[in-house]
């Protein structure tokens, strides 16, 4: 950091370039934001995050993110029990629940197989899935990323589950609304061909 800074706002400035997408000119308005704040907001954006940090664990059926012993989804009596959605990244479930579509329950894995960046299965939620996996358990959809790392772990855990007798799907990929076909690449419009369906 510059001479020029006072020492606490370097150091301010330097944890906000720590976050994810943060950089330099961003973190230098983020600790100026702070800065400016009173008294009151800045004991409760502390009080926020550190009480973020100190309740919120995982959800014990689904490894999901909550602050009780059960996310409100694995609360719920009205899901569908019979099919459990697999994802990678808690925010994935908040992409997937603001459609309104899926009434099904979720699994957060935490991640993706990634032998590069050292991370196997062992490294995931999968033992915390595969203790799931009941009589009344029919369908797994894997709704892991269309990316190598996301097929690879899909793959693994297909051949975990279709030994047990139970379904397992994937999400179909495909064209999105607005896009042209002629910018979409080769694996785009083959999954779009494979996922076509009767309209």
């Amino acid at each position: 950091m510059p001479a020029y800074y006072v020492a606490p706002l370097a150091r301010l400035i330097e944890q906000f370039e720590r976050l994810p997408g943060i950089g330099h000119k961003s973190a230098q308005r983020l600790a100026y934001y702070v800065l400016g704040l009173s008294k009151e907001d800045t004991e409760q954006f502390t009080k926020a995050i550190s009480e973020a940090h100190e309740k919120i664990h995982y959800c014990k059926d689904c490894c999901n993110l909550t602050d009780q012993e059960l996310c409100p989804v694995c609360r719920s009596s009205g899901r569908d029990h019979s099919i459990i959605c697999v994802v990678e990244d808690p925010r994935d479930v908040f992409a997937l629940e603001r459609t309104n579509e899926f009434k099904g329950l979720y699994h957060v894995l935490h991640g993706a197989i990634s032998p590069l960046n050292g991370v196997g299965p062992e490294q995931l939620c999968i033992k915390e899935l595969l203790a799931r996996m009941k009589d009344d358990v029919k369908e797994i959809i894997m709704a892991t990323n269309p990316t190598v790392e996301g097929e690879a772990t899909a793959m693994y855990l297909s051949r975990l589950l279709k030994p047990m007798g139970i379904t397992v799907t994937r999400l179909a990929y495909g064209i999105p609304v607005g896009g042209d076909l002629e910018y979409a690449d080769e694996i785009t419009l083959t999954r779009a061909m494979e996922g076509r369906r009767e309209i």
